[in-house]
C-alpha cells in the first residue's frame, strides 16, 4: 500500500504558446501536464547553504 499524498494547487501565469507546448509535449510522452511539472521540480538541484 502506497501513502496517500496530500496534494497542494499551483497557480501560475504562462504564455498561451508555452501551456500549448507544455500540452503537446506531454501527449507525445503520454504524461499529464502535471506529471511533466512535477518531472522538472524532482530534477532540480538545491545549492547548499553558504557559511558567512
Amino acid at each position: 500500500m502506497y501513502p496517500i499524498m496530500k496534494e497542494n494547487r499551483l497557480s501560475i501565469r504562462v504564455s498561451k504558446n508555452r501551456i500549448e507546448k507544455l500540452r503537446r509535449i506531454a501527449a507525445q510522452r503520454e504524461k499529464t501536464m502535471t506529471q511533466m511539472i512535477e518531472d522538472w521540480i524532482d530534477k532540480l538541484k538545491e545549492e547548499k547553504p553558504s557559511s558567512l
